[in-house]
């Protein structure tokens, strides 16, 4: 009996530990500005990796204590729970799948165009009511901001590794043309025409390129990288949670058949 009580507690005890990284997972991108503007998976991550905790704790105590409804409610769960786990992981592949991005004319690095992204993600975000409030969301960060202070010449900036979006909502189109005169003020764009992102370039500090598609682009690159990075560990995860549940199905399904086999009869002598 200790025997049996340790394994279960052992089993759910990973499986409650794997629900760490899930949870993790969503609180990290509920911190990045990007998808805290968003606000598109990092809920549905929270709220399953505390399911997953929840389910595991009610399996460890009807695996204990023996309370044959609990721990079959616990497998049922559980395996839902696995299910909806595997749908996302598989959903968040297939959205992420797409948005390699081009070059940027006579730059060092690569510009997006949003028909490059999902029509799922490119919908989520890029719907006029829907981006007014992302779009008012990213300009309160510091994000373009910051590049004034951290980059004083010219030469630093161009050799900077920026964020997608910062490329895509703090200057121009590379293809207008525009001088730099700083990281969020460019003058004397020669090629206006090349697309409509060059006349909606600002130099007013609280516009410059938010209202521009390079913008929106930027964006869906950077959850896609976020999202991409992000649902390697979570496949991981998967995988193991699979195997933990498969064990503990197994160790259940023995202990269920073990305490029905009825004892054997032993012949009486005559």
């Amino acid at each position: 009996m200790a025997a049996n009580n340790t394994i279960v507690g052992t089993i759910n005890f990973i499986t409650l530990l794997l629900s760490i990284p899930i949870i993790g997972a969503g609180i990290w991108l509920a911190n990045e500005p990007d998808n805290a503007c968003v606000k598109i998976l990092q809920w549905p991550l929270i709220i399953l990796g505390a399911s997953i905790s929840v389910v595991a704790l009610l399996g460890f105590v009807g695996g204990c204590w023996r309370i044959t409804w609990l721990l079959i409610s616990y497998f049922v769960v559980m395996f839902i729970l696995i299910a909806a786990f595997a749908c996302l992981v598989v959903f968040v592949f297939l959205v992420t799948n797409k948005g390699s991005g081009h070059p940027a004319p006579g730059r060092t690095y690569t510009e997006h165009d949003l028909h490059d992204f999902s029509g799922w993600l490119r919908r989520k975000i890029t719907a006029p009511q829907k981006w007014d409030r992302v779009r008012s969301c990213l300009n309160s960060t510091e994000m373009c901001s910051e590049l004034n202070q951290r980059y004083r010449i010219a030469q630093d900036f161009f050799n900077a590794r920026l964020t997608s979006i910062q490329y895509g909502c703090c200057m121009p189109p590379a293809e207008c043309g525009y001088s730099y005169i700083n990281p969020t003020y460019w003058l004397n764009p020669n090629n206006t025409a090349a697309s409509m992102d060059c006349l909606q370039w600002s130099n007013e500090q609280m516009q410059l390129c938010f209202h521009c598609d390079s913008c929106k682009a930027g964006l869906l690159a950077n959850l896609t990288q976020e999202w991409r990075s992000l649902d390697i560990i979570l496949f991981i995860t998967l995988g193991v949670l699979i195997c933990v549940y498969l064990v503990a199905f197994g160790f259940a399904l023995r202990k269920f058949r073990t305490g029905h086999t009825p004892p054997a009869r032993h012949k009486q002598d005559t």
